[in-house]
């Protein structure tokens, strides 16, 4: 055990269940008791916290493949922080671990929810993006769900965030015949082209999805992976080939609509195309992972894939980063940082 440990910290509660866009009344930050960990768990400092489009969803009192948030209780998500206190075996003052209470400066975690990581191989902030759950989202969807084969042409919307970046990048990486990407600024664009190497990008503000993807895939697409949905995923639907494949990771355009969303008008193509459109949770991947770490980490050593974070500095600001992502301000990983 470790002596003087603080005696508080501040924690995000929901208050009030969104309607449409998340507001600030809806949040509230509020400080918490610290306690020795119990027997079989450490207590972490948190240093960073990842804020996903996930969790959006998981602010409604909906039934869902997880559960909503509770209101008056602390949000949760992927964080990484130093062990201050440890009441388990085989983890120790000043491990680092990744787990999944974020939203809070200090946590209690179950041992066996602790997984260690190692700040020499690559930022702790990595293991929330690059080398965590959207990385493993963007190398599942890719290669097992839209069983992506070299040759394949492949569009990614959404693609200067943390997953579509590296959907993008995997394609390149392992031999697609061209490799197109969506964003919403100028900037994001250039950065997908210059820097992520993308063979074509367009700003989905400029004009109709549809023209400017046939535009930049006269040939068609073989694999669309869906972060977007919306105009976007009818404009793939117009624009893939013969057994095209989708992978539906996101829709974010429709996560804070108060009213059903119109799907696409053209899903009568996907017979004739013998289209597969299936939806992906990161979580039926698990068996990926070590494979997964091993690839990446060698891409990462090579320099071959590139990773862009926006930290935001402060738990004070979780709820702004937040709503900072659902509008699209991040590039790359979005991460409340508490170091």
């Amino acid at each position: 055990m470790s002596a003087a440990l603080p005696t508080s910290g501040r924690e995000w509660h929901l208050v009030a269940r969104p309607h449409g866009w998340p507001k600030a009344e809806d949040f509230a930050l509020r400080e918490a008791p610290v306690t020795a960990p119990r027997e079989g768990r450490v207590l972490v400092r948190n240093l960073h916290f990842s804020v996903d489009p996930y969790m959006r969803g998981r602010m409604n009192d909906v039934k869902s493949y997880t559960p909503p948030f509770r209101l008056d209780h602390p949000m949760d998500g992927g964080a990484v922080g130093e062990v201050i206190a440890s009441n388990a075996e085989g983890i120790a003052v000043g491990d680092h671990v990744l787990h999944g209470l974020g939203w809070r400066e200090y946590a209690e975690v179950p041992a066996e929810h602790a997984v260690k990581v190692d700040a020499s191989i690559a930022p702790l902030s990595a293991y929330l993006g690059v080398l965590g759950m959207t990385g493993l989202t963007a190398y599942a969807g890719l290669f097992d769900v839209a069983s992506f084969k070299e040759g394949d042409a492949v569009f990614v919307s959404g693609a200067a965030g943390a997953v579509g970046s590296q959907v993008g990048q995997m394609a390149r990486i392992k031999g697609a015949s061209r490799v197109i990407g969506s964003a919403g600024s100028d900037e994001k664009v250039k950065l997908l082209v210059e820097e992520y190497g993308f063979d074509a990008a367009f700003n989905y503000h400029d004009g109709p999805v549809v023209e400017q993807l046939r535009a930049a895939a006269p040939d068609g697409i073989d694999v669309y992976f869906d972060n977007v949905g919306g105009e976007h995923l009818e404009a793939a639907i117009s624009s893939l080939n013969l057994h095209g494949r989708v992978t539906v990771c996101g829709m974010i355009a429709q996560y804070n609509a108060t009213e059903p969303t119109p799907g696409p008008r053209n899903l009568a193509l996907v017979i004739g195309k013998r289209l597969r459109i299936q939806g992906m949770l990161v979580g039926d991947h698990a068996a990926l992972q070590p494979q997964f770490v091993q690839d990446v980490a060698g891409w990462l050593a090579s320099g071959e894939l590139k990773y862009r974070e926006t930290f935001v500095e402060g738990i004070e600001n979780g709820f702004d980063a937040f709503l900072g992502l659902l509008r699209g301000e991040n590039t790359g990983k979005m991460i409340v940082s508490l170091a």
